[in-house]
């Protein structure tokens, strides 16, 4: 950390766990200090494929960051919400639909939870560069860009890369196949999601973002304690993802699924209004978007000896595949903001970005 002094900002205290008896999800827990030598990663990657596999998503522990750190991460958190007045925040508007990036605010109501009855989504977002002077920010946030810098840092290169590393193990390629396709310039991201009014949660259903699939490789959502995320479980049904303190929930995107040729599928996931005890709480948030470079081609690994043995599934011909810049900027754009179509599965929509079909779910 670049000094011992640190700004002050209001503490974040986190709500209780639910007390409430609920379906979770039974996910399994890897410990990511093994993946410190050779030994370690070699008992660890079929875990982490079983898991991915299966569930699509997975709890991460040790990964470096003390609970203490955590907790004022989650404090600083807070600041691009409480401390910055409406006026400032326009100023830091995302160019969502213009350019398709989240950098910056994305605002309230944005995103179309239910076109049929005109319900939108109360999910605040400010997402931020890796590179966090890459774009300016909000005064008040500006003290706490070194903090940010290192929080970053730690999740690129500390808890992603492994991770990367864990799945190439697994698709029998080099370590550092994945890694390679993932240098230091994409975004993370706070976020609130609002309580919303009681007509509203009926009409959605209580549904506060429908299920759907990431844009990116690998997320990283810290987990906290306010429920409601829950994944499309085997079986189809949705289950709840439980807290666990100073642990990762880590899942898998759309461009993992390029670039394993469907081995590994993007998960199914949504968030719901909370348990009844957790209610009159908002639900704060710190997440990791791990995007590869913009120039990568999202093409499977056709090289791998597993993809090889197992067959591959495409998205598209290889000769149409999009970079991950065109990927990530066409479903930004699109997401939450265009029109859907009923999808043939029941309960889904679907609207086509690039040529390929992407589905929501309901």
């Amino acid at each position: 950390m670049p000094s011992s002094t640190l700004p002050e900002c209001a503490h974040y205290v986190s709500p209780p766990e639910t007390k409430e008896d609920l379906k979770f999800a039974d996910l399994p827990i890897i410990d990511l200090s093994k993946t410190d030598t050779p030994e370690g990663r070699a008992e660890l990657y079929p875990q982490l494929r079983d898991a991915l596999r299966t569930h699509g998503f997975l709890y991460a522990i040790n990964h470096g960051y003390t609970q203490a750190r955590r907790d004022r991460i989650f404090d600083i958190a807070g600041v691009p919400f409480n401390d910055v007045s409406p006026d400032e925040m326009k100023i830091y508007t995302a160019s969502i639909e213009q350019v398709g990036s989240y950098a910056g605010y994305k605002p309230r109501q944005f995103w179309k939870i239910d076109t049929e009855n005109q319900i939108h989504d109360q999910i605040e977002n400010y997402a931020i560069n890796f590179n966090v002077t890459k774009r300016p920010h909000p005064i008040a946030l500006r003290p706490f860009l070194p903090e940010l810098d290192d929080f970053a840092r730690h999740n690129h290169f500390n808890i992603l890369h492994p991770i990367l590393r864990l799945i190439a193990l697994s698709l029998e390629l080099p370590e550092e196949t994945l890694v390679e396709k993932h240098n230091f310039d994409r975004t993370a991201e706070t976020s609130g999601y609002h309580r919303r009014s009681d007509d509203e949660e009926e009409k959605s259903k209580n549904v506060w973002l429908k299920g759907h699939t990431d844009t990116g490789s690998i997320i990283i959502p810290w987990s906290q304690p306010v429920g409601g995320l829950q994944i499309l479980a085997p079986g189809g049904k949705w289950k709840r993802v439980k807290h666990i303190d100073n642990g990762l929930v880590i899942n898998t995107g759309d461009m993992i699924t390029f670039f394993t040729g469907g081995y590994y599928k993007p998960t199914i996931h949504r968030v719901i209004r909370p348990p009844s005890d957790q209610r009159a709480y908002d639900r704060l948030g710190a997440y990791y978007f791990a995007m590869p470079d913009n120039n990568v081609r999202l093409l499977p690994c056709a090289e791998s000896p597993v993809l090889k043995r197992v067959g591959i599934e495409r998205q598209c011909l290889d000769e149409d595949s999009p970079s991950c810049e065109t990927w990530r900027k066409g479903k930004i754009k699109k997401y939450g903001r265009s029109e859907l179509k009923k999808g043939v599965e029941r309960g889904v929509e679907e609207e086509v970005i690039e040529g390929i079909v992407v589905k929501h779910y309901n």
